[in-house]
């Protein structure tokens, strides 16, 4: 899932990450074509087209690659890189020895781009009018796209139904009155820990008012504009504050424990995403999924959207790479053939219809994504993660709402050089 583990060690995202505080419920991945090595990683220099993504991505990609090779007269080989894929990937690049494809997180095109590792990529208008909105606009950078989507990862709101029979609170304070009703040892299952979870606290930071970046004339985010220590993000530390006194937040809650202390039964509701749905099935948990709710009289909770897709990298052959991505683009097969193996919420349209009814809870998420925004992709976001992690764990804990959350904002603007 994606890079946020990279850029914070105690942040956690989407199937768009490479790893996180939880685990996912991906299938295990399929042995790849090569297996990564605690040395540099060098593209495979007998394969016509090289992808390099991470293990479980690798897993579910490499047989459709190959029969897309074998259809196309060509070898391709999808190699794994276990450890580090974004800085093997720029090194690699950099010395000429690297992929032709990769696939991974779309926050990280910002770097990408800067370090020159990636190019744009042309969607026809069949294939925009296909994807998702959110989709799209994660894979924007500077006016341009910059990958091929293919699964999207948001948060939403799991529901215990043998517990509450309230399964779509319209507000926060809703949810509140019923986990505490039900009785449960914890009302709201949400990963908050020791150092913080600004990922996973998205939804009540924004719903209180907080933003992280403001934005440019043309839609684009401004770096120099740092919501962190702002008026809104006040607000909503006041408001995550009140949760923490209440105990319905609490730092014990961490990525580690969130999602069994669902599955165990012993929490109403939990917020996560749809690496979560394979321990809750196991489990036999009757729940409901839905949206989650702002804080009431507040603005709407927007979690992060985070996409995984398909780049153009500088490797050797770049004109088997713009091929092959078109492909990816153009219709959901090779999507749907990596969904078998992997499961994780579509981003074209025609791949959701085909799973409405087998899958509705995937869907679900795909429908959530709508209303989430894309983790920004510029590199000045690695400056956030940690000191708003930090200080909503602190609020929760029992710091002081306004202070904490300035200085977090003080911090960061001091580490961008604002």
């Amino acid at each position: 899932m994606t890079a946020i583990a990279t850029t914070l060690a105690a942040a956690a995202a989407c199937g768009s990450k490479d790893s996180e505080t939880t685990s996912t419920p991906a299938t295990e991945a399929a042995e790849a074509t090569a297996e990564s090595t605690d040395e540099q990683v060098v593209r495979d220099a007998n394969a016509d087209l090289v992808i390099w993504t991470d293990e479980v991505k690798a897993g579910a990609l490499k047989d459709i690659a190959q029969q897309w090779g074998d259809d196309q007269g060509i070898t391709v080989a999808v190699q794994i890189v276990a450890d580090d894929l974004q800085g093997n990937f720029i090194a690699a690049n950099q010395a000429g020895n690297g992929p032709d494809v990769i696939v991974a997180a779309h926050d990280w095109i910002g770097n990408l781009v800067q370090n020159g590792s990636i190019s744009p990529v042309t969607l026809d208008a069949a294939a925009e009018a296909n994807y998702s909105q959110v989709a799209l606009d994660a894979v924007t950078y500077d006016g341009q796209y910059y990958g091929v989507p293919y699964c999207v990862e948001t948060l939403g709101l799991f529901v215990n139904k043998a517990l509450t029979d309230v399964t779509e609170p319209a507000t926060i304070e809703e949810l509140v009155e019923a986990g505490q009703a039900s009785g449960a040892d914890v009302v709201l299952s949400l990963p908050v820990g020791e150092s913080g979870d600004a990922y996973h606290m998205e939804p009540l930071y924004t719903s209180g008012g907080g933003y992280l970046f403001g934005t440019k004339d043309d839609g684009s985010l401004d770096p120099t504009d740092v919501g962190v220590g702002a008026e809104g993000s006040v607000a909503a530390a006041k408001k995550i504050g009140e949760l923490g006194e209440q105990g319905v937040l609490a730092t014990s809650v961490t990525g580690d424990n969130a999602i069994s202390l669902f599955t165990e039964g012993k929490a109403a509701y939990l917020i996560s995403g749809p690496w979560a749905l394979g321990d809750i099935n196991t489990a036999g948990i009757d729940f409901e999924l839905s949206k989650i709710p702002g804080f009431e009289g507040m603005d709407d909770a927007r979690p992060f959207a985070g996409v995984n897709a398909f780049y153009v990298a500088g490797g050797a052959n770049k004109a088997f790479a713009e091929t092959f991505v078109a492909d990816v683009a153009k219709d959901s097969s090779i999507a749907e053939a990596m969904y078998a193996i992997n499961p994780l919420p579509p981003v074209q349209q025609d791949l959701a219809s085909k799973l409405e009814s087998s899958d509705a809870n995937m869907v679900k998420f795909m429908d959530f994504a709508a209303n989430a925004d894309p983790m920004p992709a510029i590199p000045e976001m690695s400056a956030i993660w940690g000191p708003l992690g930090m200080a909503e764990a602190n609020i929760v804990g029992g710091a002081d709402p306004e202070s904490t959350m300035t200085s977090a904002g003080d911090e960061i603007k001091s580490t961008l050089g604002l």
